[in-house]
């Protein structure tokens, strides 16, 4: 039985009863990693009033933090390989406290961008090294449903960060938001310490600084270009500047790791279909949700008129379908295998975001609320058994710099799917809007977002500019959706075609490193 470090026990033949309590500590992790992502969302414009925070600072602490976890999350999963998969993510727990610390003594812009970005470095070594333990930690016939109780938690964390910071901004200060990390990343820290056995690979090579730094800067670079390219256009020399160095560094990565005895960018791993194509549609997964998420709170905010709060609660039915998913999840792979359970999923959350791309300015929140509940429903299918069997196909000595894989595919098909979604809803809404009557500089202020638009005409007093931003903004969103509903259904073919049939199991990827050893710290 394999021990929740790793290591192979020949002797043990029980589970180790302290697995489910080890889950729930990483089910805290999760969570904390999930609703700082959008916590900020509603605390961002009380905090750059308070601190003085221009438009590009503001940008920057928003964009700190992603940027910071998609750029190490590769490098992250190695550390743990190397120097034990428990001490590192109780490492990143710790970085994330204290930048979360720091975040509450912050007095400045420039401040609290550094603690972002610190909760981002520590985001990345919790969230591939949480996922790290997985496979060693459970049997197959319970991995699924771990795998399931973790992605709930992170999704759970989305819609959870307007609620808490909503509650918070109504009875505290803005560092509240900060503050509120500390006691549930304490939790954490002290479950994994006590919950979870060390375990690391003692054939990882030492960290290879060149190749760290490539992976860091070109996708950092990138991620940068894809959060920046909806503000400032396309063709803006900053952007095109980003791209090409990301291209340029991405591609020297991979040159120098393809001669590497053991990779960092372990290009074997997408050799083996299980893998390739499970991180594909978990990939495409997340970008298809990505763009649903990005579409509905200022839907619900701007059009509908909820506050933060209230939107946050008006997210809570993709939990719903995701906890329903993860209850029947499991018995349908084990019947039919994951391709066509995947399928089916992505499927799903194209029939969800069809439905939700016939959206009406006339509507209310009841439609919402279904196509909702199904993008959760499709998502728990069609994520939980892809990421199930992308883990179980690594080996286990590679189990950290794998997952680091994985996750660093999701983070950036998520953030691609906001730059390009993004840019589309932008485009649509500028296009539609009609600012007759409006000055030149109210009008460009105006075609930026619905909530500037309905600013613009709060002040002015013009109703038919405020029904011409909901009418341009509904439509851009359904224009959106209609791509979401795309994606999932090339994606779901995908799946259908090439992904294999694991109750037939292919050959696993050669493992190049013995069994790592288990070792009580």
């Amino acid at each position: 039985m394999l021990t929740i470090g790793g290591a192979m026990e020949a002797t043990r033949t029980t589970p180790d009863p302290r697995r489910w309590w080890a889950l729930a500590a990483l089910v805290a992790s999760m969570l904390v990693v999930g609703f700082d992502g959008t916590i900020l969302n509603v605390a961002l414009p009380t905090m750059a009033s308070q601190l003085g925070a221009d438009i590009s600072q503001q940008q920057w602490i928003a964009d700190s933090y992603s940027v910071a976890l998609a750029a190490l999350m590769l490098p992250a999963g190695l550390l743990g390989d190397r120097f034990g998969r428990r001490r590192m993510l109780i490492t990143g727990l710790a970085l994330f406290l204290a930048g979360s610390l720091f975040g509450t003594l912050a007095d400045t812009p420039a401040s609290v961008i550094a603690a972002r970005t610190a909760m981002g470095c520590g985001a990345a070594l919790i969230m591939p090294l949480c996922m790290a333990v997985l496979p060693t930690a459970f049997e197959p016939e319970e991995r699924s449903k771990a795998i399931g109780i973790l992605t709930a938690a992170s999704a759970l964390g989305m819609p959870l960060g307007p609620i808490i910071g909503g509650w918070l901004l109504d009875h505290f200060w803005w560092g509240s938001v900060f503050l509120i990390n500390v006691p549930m990343v304490g939790i954490g820290i002290t479950a994994c310490a006590l919950l979870l056995r060390e375990s690391r690979d003692p054939a990882t090579p030492r960290i290879d600084t060149l190749s760290t730094a490539l992976n860091c800067l070109g996708l950092g670079a990138l991620i940068y270009g894809i959060i920046e390219a909806p503000r400032d256009g396309w063709t803006h020399p900053a952007i095109l500047v980003a791209l090409f160095a990301a291209v340029a560094l991405l591609t020297a990565l991979v040159l120098r790791e393809r001669k590497a005895t053991r990779p960092m960018l372990d290009l074997q791993l997408l050799r083996q279909r299980g893998f390739l194509w499970n991180s594909v549609a978990a990939t495409l997964a997340i970008f298809v949700m990505m763009g649903l998420l990005f579409v509905l709170p200022a839907y619900l905010q701007a059009v509908l008129g909820y506050n933060s709060f209230a939107t946050g609660v008006r997210l809570l039915p993709m939990m719903g379908g995701l906890l329903i998913a993860s209850r029947v999840t499991a018995p349908l792979t084990n019947r039919f295998g994951p391709r066509p359970v995947v399928a089916a999923g992505l499927l799903v959350m194209a029939g969800a975001a069809l439905l939700g791309s016939r959206t009406t300015v006339s509507d209310g929140y009841g439609n919402t609320a279904l196509w909702l509940s199904l993008t959760g429903l499709g998502l728990g299918v069609a994520m939980i058994p892809a990421m199930d069997a992308a883990l179980g196909a690594l080996p286990k000595a590679r189990a950290g710099s794998g997952s680091g894989l994985l996750m660093t595919l999701r983070q950036t098909g998520g953030a691609i799917g906001v730059a390009l979604l993004g840019s589309l809803l932008a485009a649509s809404f500028g296009s539609r809007l009609d600012t007759a009557g409006l000055p030149g500089a109210a009008a460009e202020y105006a075609r930026k977002t619905v909530g500037a638009a309905h600013a613009i005409a709060a002040r002015t007093g013009d109703q038919a500019l405020a029904a011409s931003a909901n009418s341009a903004y509904v439509h851009g969103m359904d224009l959106v959706l209609m791509v979401c509903a795309g994606a999932a259904i090339v994606a779901a073919l995908l799946v259908a075609v090439f992904l294999p049939d694991t109750r037939a199991p292919e050959a696993p990827v050669r493992d190049m490193a013995p069994e790592p050893v288990d070792a009580r710290q």
